[in-house]
């Protein structure tokens, strides 16, 4: 079939392509009403179905591929490895549910996840989808006072974490993070489930705290049935990054975002019952969420769950666990694969990677650069793709689980079924049918299954953040510009509160980033707007080399700084070249990996960088605010 054929008609017969999808999972009741838009922007999918998320991961699973691996656990922070089968994994969920029941969970209560990437993160979260509560995870070392926000705004039953988690052999105390949230929450959770790794000391609270090998012990054999749900009965709350002020819920619901990533795993992922998929993220996000956990159990694959990072013992420890489990797709983030270039090549040749089919890359937008070195380095198809926290699953990429499709470099593909994507002016909400046209990627409402249903809490907010962006046209914004070429695939250009206006040119960061990295001797950039009392706003670069003797002296660097300068001008144009171009030995990123480009223009600018929690690197920032100042000029 052609691929556009198959995009067409989701969109154009939807009810009837989305029906025949929903067959990829197990209803209790088969829905009859598809979609229900009655109250745009507000879509009810499967609206008169139900069945259970968990029932869809494990359960129905267990007639043919009970002793199959499910879950492989590795962590390379504690030297533990360990593979449950989808019997095992049934077994560990059902005494979960049991403890989670036990401490008064009903159906609709929400339970925080506070955790590490450890098994029982996974178990809670099935159990919570087993019995119909709301789970709401939280990436592990998130701050005292960004999680007690979450706990205010979820308003947890319970909450399940840990003594600590781990990263690069560095030890993270947990317990100490949620005592002080819970102190400062307004909302207090009624119990706190604790697993203890003996990583860090642990003082109980009295009444309040639990320990999971104590609950695990006395359920450990309990039996408990799947509840079925509604479809359109949240499945979890997971709040996007960046956000400050109050935060922002995304809900998700549980038919439409079962049959969205059946129907990804096959299109899109091409996995198959019994094979492995290995996702390097983690669960505090939503790639973990739907790619680490639900995705790929769905299909009926094996999944890794991976503790640790990724050049530690060395970097080819995920070629090795690709080797080892006979992983057929994998999933990372650019900014890990540029982590990967800083090292030897050779670590992609080292193992056997013929089970692997593709490498699947999303997060932020993939340069030409870093995804030819990884395509040639392990001789295996990049799949770039774009989505959100928001959609769950991808927006762009190629499906060539319908059609075979070559990929082009700087673009994540073209728009996935029931997407209907538009390039919007920014101020007037016209649509830009041409091709190589800058505007908005928006959607067309209803969005597709899986999406967010709403902000949780406040519909108000759903509508006036994502839907009113566009003067008489109600469509969902991306925040991000694009443009699309003559055969409809788009390139991302970042998003719009990234645009520089440097004298009335208006400049995409990505752009800028894109031009800068393609120089042999860049192995990361960022480029921020900075204020400037001339032009308004002028770029500025702040750029990590692939070798640090490149830049070893300041002579070296003005010389590297002004073959940048010059292949910005050639590439671009004069008004795209960057004010500076500074070399620093790390980037500011989120530990998911994401640039804090925000963070970066509020030191530039002088002003506070905000909620920093995320970060990987605090010294990061003090890089650049050093060299900032060393920039100012008296008089």
């Amino acid at each position: 079939m052609r691929y556009e054929d198959f995009h067409r008609r989701s969109i154009v017969e939807r009810d009837a392509f989305w029906a025949e999808q929903a067959r990829l999972v197990d209803w209790e009741q088969t829905p009859q009403v598809i979609c229900d838009y009655s109250r745009p922007p507000f879509a009810r999918w499967f609206a008169d179905g139900t069945t259970n998320l968990c029932h869809n991961a494990v359960d129905r699973h267990l007639p043919e591929r009970s002793a199959q691996p499910a879950l492989i656990y590795v962590s390379t922070e504690t030297g533990e490895e360990r593979t449950y089968t989808f019997a095992d994994l049934h077994r560990e969920v059902q005494s979960m549910a049991a403890i989670l029941q036990a401490l008064g969970v009903v159906k609709g209560d929400r339970v925080l996840i506070y955790m590490p990437m450890v098994p029982q993160a996974v178990f809670a979260m099935l159990a919570c989808a087993r019995i119909g509560a709301i789970h709401s995870v939280v990436f592990g070392g998130f701050a005292s006072v960004s999680l007690a926000s979450r706990i205010d705004d979820a308003r947890p039953k319970v909450v399940v974490s840990a003594d600590a988690g781990s990263r690069g052999g560095k030890v993270v105390p947990y317990k100490p993070l949620l005592d002080e949230a819970v102190r400062l929450s307004q909302h207090k959770p009624e119990k706190v489930l604790l697993v203890d790794r003996g990583l860090a000391a642990m003082e109980l609270v009295p009444g309040r705290d639990v320990l999971y090998a104590e609950l695990r012990q006395a359920h450990g054999q309990a039996e408990v049935p799947c509840v079925w749900v509604e479809a359109t009965h949240p499945s979890y709350i997971l709040y996007t990054s960046g956000t400050t002020g109050r935060p922002k819920g995304v809900q998700r619901d549980t038919g439409g975002y079962a049959v969205a990533l059946a129907a990804s795993m096959k299109y899109i992922f091409c996995g198959q019952a019994g094979e492995t998929y290995f996702c390097t993220s983690d669960i505090g996000w939503v790639v973990g969420h739907s790619y680490i956990v639900y995705g790929p159990l769905i299909a009926g694959m094996a999944t890794i769950l991976y503790e640790g990072l990724p050049i530690r013992p060395d970097a080819g420890i995920w070629w090795s666990l690709v080797e080892k489990y006979k992983v057929t797709a994998m999933f990372s983030a650019p900014t890990a694969i540029r982590v990967l270039k800083k090292h030897d090549p050779a670590f992609l040749t080292k193992y056997d990677l013929s089970s692997l089919r593709a490498l699947f890359l999303a997060g932020e937008p993939l340069d030409e650069p870093t995804a030819r070195w990884i395509a040639d380095g392990l001789g295996k198809p990049v799949v770039d793709n774009y989505w959100q926290t928001e959609t769950g699953w991808p927006i762009l990429t190629i499906a060539n689980g319908v059609e075979p499709r070559q990929g082009r470099y700087g673009s994540p593909g073209v728009p996935m079924c029931g997407y209907d994507v538009k390039l919007l002016h920014e101020s007037t909400g016209e649509e830009l049918t041409g091709p190589n046209q800058k505007g908005v990627i928006a959607i067309d409402g209803p969005l597709p299954p899986g999406c967010m249903q709403t902000v949780w809490g406040d519909d108000e907010r759903f509508v006036k953040t994502y839907w009113s962006n566009f003067p008489g046209r109600m469509a969902y914004s991306t925040f991000d510009w694009g443009v699309r070429d003559d055969d409809g695939y788009y390139f991302i250009l970042g998003r719009t509160d990234d645009v520089i206006n440097v004298a009335g040119h208006r400049l995409g960061t990505r752009e800028i980033e894109e031009s800068i990295a393609s120089h042999p001797l860049v192995a990361e950039v960022a480029v921020v707007g900075v204020a400037d009392s001339l032009k308004g706003q002028v770029a500025m670069a702040f750029a990590v080399a692939r070798d640090a003797a490149s830049v070893a002296t300041p002579e070296l660097q003005l010389r590297l700084e002004g073959e940048i300068m010059k292949r910005v001008d050639e590439q671009l144009g004069a008004v795209a070249r960057p004010a500076r171009v500074r070399f620093v030995t790390v980037l500011p990123k989120t530990r998911s990996g994401k640039l804090l480009r925000r963070a970066i223009q509020a030191v530039c600018e002088g002003r506070d960088p905000g909620d920093l929690t995320t970060i990987e690197d605090p010294s990061a920032l003090d890089q650049i605010r050093s060299l900032m100042q060393d920039s100012v000029q008296p008089g």
